[in-house]
């Protein structure tokens, strides 16, 4: 991978792990001197807080730690200041233990018609369409759709189909309407393809299911694409920015369809945003 892309996760990996609270210029100079590792650098930043007293009495604190670089120790005293709230002793717990708490979440751009899956840090979850550059929120787990998997609770059947949220899909052992109990992520989409034709109770299914249900679509992209539909079936909420982003493409970027350091480099003028929550 490119030498770039390398420096570019590391220093936005680093920046992650103490929610911004790092500089973009000090990630950048820490990554360079220490060859992009960001895990021991986290980790003698986290063990000379502790030694200068983050978690205790002001009263405690104690001289620098003598085997810690100064430019770690400046970092570490920076951080000793922060106020213990929930969300900053999370920040520390996580930074202990190297953690980068992520999810894989759905996006989409309706003005593009173009919808993604990317794997997000879980505090600060918003992704950048490849087409126009608007940045996005999530979609809504409860206006998701793709591939969604149900469980039957008539013949104990579990299954997979084309689904959004809140859309029943019939049982095709015993014909009970079952709801979704999520939508998987492209990574998840294991194991052999079912045999069985998609069907449902939309209005305009292509493989429509009786008794019908009037005014419903049919998220199956052959559904979509007979009845001339857009792909997006919910748009994402746009970003709006609080001024506390840090670059979210950490480690994966797009779950289904682009290279990851195509992603990073592409984000390289993405602009940086610390923390000041």
């Amino acid at each position: 991978q490119s030498q770039k892309g390398s420096l570019e996760k590391s220093v936005r990996r680093l920046r992650e792990k103490f929610y911004g609270q790092v500089s973009v210029e000090e990630a950048t100079l820490l990554m360079r001197r220490y060859h992009n590792n960001h895990a021991m650098v986290c980790k003698v930043i986290v063990l000379c807080r502790e030694q200068l007293g983050g978690e205790l009495s002001q009263q405690l604190r104690r001289e620098p730690a003598p085997w810690a670089p100064l430019s770690l120790q400046a970092i570490a005293q920076q951080l000793t200041v922060l106020p213990l709230t929930e969300r900053n002793l999370r920040m520390f717990d996580h930074a202990s233990r190297n953690l980068i708490p992520s999810a894989e979440r759905q996006f989409s751009c309706q003005p593009c018609d173009s919808s993604w899956w990317r794997r997000v840090p879980e505090r600060k979850q918003v992704s950048r369409c490849r087409l126009c550059g608007r940045r996005y929120d999530p979609v809504p787990y409860e206006n998701m759709w793709g591939t969604a998997e149900f469980h039957c609770p008539s013949c104990n059947r579990s299954f997979r189909g084309s689904a959004q949220m809140g859309m029943a899909s019939p049982c095709f052992i015993c014909g009970t309407r079952v709801m979704p109990s999520r939508i998987l992520a492209p990574r998840q989409l294991t194991g052999s393809r079912s045999r069985n034709p998609h069907s449902c109770y939309a209005e305009d299914c292509y493989n429509r299911r009786e008794p019908h249900v009037p005014g419903t679509h049919c998220v199956h992209p052959r559904s979509r694409a007979k009845n001339r539909l857009p792909k997006v079936i919910f748009p994402s909420p746009e970003h709006q920015s609080t001024g506390s982003t840090v670059a979210t493409c950490l480690s994966q970027g797009s779950l289904a369809q682009c290279d990851l350091d195509d992603l990073i480099l592409e984000d390289l003028t993405e602009e940086s945003e610390g923390s000041e929550e």
